[in-house]
């Protein structure tokens, strides 16, 4: 089967709306983008959590609509006009998207990754490159961490140089719970990982069920305030890659599951707001900048 992809131009007031109605009228996907995306003009929209953007849609937007092919443009473009209420037909164009084998060239974007001499990150449908290292089978899905990002590759790089073996860990913003697994290919005694996404938590024990790992050692729950009284400060190690503003909101929870004398590093931290974020944890810790990568940094302490 082959489809078609119609871009239509038009502005933040009409944006959602549009999308709305094409996708009514049986589109397939419908994706909203900055018309001015890779020039001076072109605007950005994304902040962390709790700090809201003032704009929800961009002031020149376009949308791009898959449909299937054989599909009347000019009809769909009319009639979603029409229900958006347009006083005049928006500028479109359209594109061929001929039949691909989409799950191949998904799979091609993911190739082994190599964290250090001993510890790799590799696809289900790779061979691994060095079969005597320790290799974390982890494939993409619908939750972060596929180790294909700088500050999980931070995380990674740091539980492969401090992890002596026999540690209590804990992954807070487990994701696909690629670092618990990872801590405990490395010789950790346990894990637990926290995530507020159910998703997170069913993809970290099908990764874990991947890696052979006991379920003893590896457990994962959803994210609730009684973490912060039944256990508190049992960590050997705590490793929280998430982002700068709820890692400044989780400090005092992180802190407290920390024993004294025990490791934290924290990622998702861009070099600019690393400052801010080492301040507050210095309350408990002694910390510093251990790594940076592509204006990423990681934060690691020991509790005092």
């Amino acid at each position: 089967m082959s489809w078609i992809s119609i871009t239509i131009e038009t502005d933040s007031t009409h944006a959602e709306v549009l999308s709305d109605v094409l996708l009514e009228m049986g589109a397939l996907s419908v994706d909203i983008q900055d018309a001015a995306a890779g020039t001076d003009l072109e605007e950005p929209l994304f902040g962390e959590p709790g700090e809201p953007t003032e704009k929800k849609f961009w002031q020149s937007a376009k949308i791009v609509a898959i449909f299937t092919a054989g599909t009347d443009v000019e009809e769909v473009v009319t009639d979603a006009s029409q229900a958006a209420e347009l006083t005049s037909l928006p500028a479109y164009h359209v594109d061929q998207l001929p039949e691909k084998d989409w799950v191949r060239m998904s799979q091609d974007q993911f190739t082994p990754i190599k964290i250090s001499s001993r510890l790799w990150i590799v696809p289900s449908w790779h061979k691994a490159p060095d079969p005597k290292a320790i290799n974390l089978i982890l494939d993409p899905g619908l939750a972060f961490g596929t180790g294909s990002h700088a500050t999980t590759q931070l995380c990674l790089a740091w539980l492969d140089e401090n992890l002596r073996g026999g540690e209590a860990v804990l992954d807070y913003g487990c994701g696909s719970g690629i670092l618990a697994i990872a801590a405990l290919k490395l010789g950790a005694r346990n894990a637990i990982g926290v995530d507020i996404d159910p998703q997170a938590i069913m993809a970290s024990q099908e990764n874990a069920t991947r890696n052979q790992i006991d379920q003893k050692n590896a457990q994962f729950y959803i994210a609730h305030n009684e973490l912060q009284t039944t256990t508190t400060d049992w960590a050997d190690m705590v490793v929280a890659n998430i982002l700068a503003n709820p890692l400044k909101v989780l400090a005092p929870l992180l802190m407290s599951m920390t024993r004294k004398g025990g490791k934290i590093a924290l990622s998702g931290i861009l070099k600019d707001q690393s400052e801010e974020v080492e301040k507050i944890y210095q309350q408990w810790f002694k910390m510093q900048i251990s790594g940076e990568r592509e204006g990423w940094v990681l934060l690691t302490g020991i509790r005092e």
